[in-house]
């Protein structure tokens, strides 16, 4: 099965707790990501999520628990021909959901991130930063217990990167688990906070 990307983990995520996943290029942390997500399974070991076992989930109830995880990816996945707006309803509109039942939450939403005067604007006009907001409301308008985010800050300036940071770090004084992965040593200068730094696939945390 070729060679494995990560070995001999040991590891929780605490409700309500913030920290950093980090390490060299190639060094797995999108993979980790992916498992917690539940996109990917392990081949050996037990992952538990929410108190299950995801290898023992079935198919058509993974998407009801992955709605308790939200994911910011680090190549943003925006629809080109949605608008703001749109992009972050989206979760909800495929769902079936009518519009008046969540319209408001999508507005207040977009001003907690900055993005107030920008709801109607398509993404192929948008800043990277402005992308990247886009991005971690979409993941956050299903009120997640745990939000995972894949090199945030990988694409836009260091006062942007401050800007992303603080709007994660209020997310989890609110009550959210936050795990950001990130190779910016200096993002993760600026907090005290739980650092799980992979290396050759193995796992080191540092509290």
């Amino acid at each position: 099965m070729g060679p494995e990307i990560l070995r001999d983990l040991t590891f929780d995520i605490p409700r309500r707790s913030f920290q950093f996943l980090t390490g060299p290029s190639g060094a797995g942390k999108t993979t980790l990501l992916k498992l917690l997500f539940m996109s990917l399974q392990p081949t050996r070991g037990l992952i538990k999520s929410f108190e299950r076992d995801i290898t023992r989930i079935p198919r058509s109830e993974l998407p009801m628990l992955r709605r308790r995880v939200g994911i910011v990816f680090q190549d943003f996945r925006l629809l080109d021909h949605l608008t703001t707006y749109e992009n972050v309803a989206l979760p909800l509109r495929v769902r079936g959901k009518e519009e008046g039942t969540y319209k408001q939450d999508v507005i207040e939403l977009l001003k907690w991130v900055g993005l107030g005067e920008r709801i109607n604007v398509l993404p192929p006009v948008l800043s990277g930063g402005e992308k990247q907001r886009v991005a971690i409301a979409r993941a956050l308008i299903d009120r997640p217990e745990i939000l995972l985010a894949d090199e945030p800050t990988g694409n836009v300036d260091p006062p942007m990167a401050r800007r992303l940071l603080s709007l994660f770090l209020e997310l989890n004084r609110l009550g959210t688990a936050v795990v950001i992965a990130t190779h910016d040593l200096a993002l993760m200068d600026q907090v005290d906070a739980r650092r799980m730094i992979l290396t050759d696939g193995r796992l080191d945390i540092y509290e």
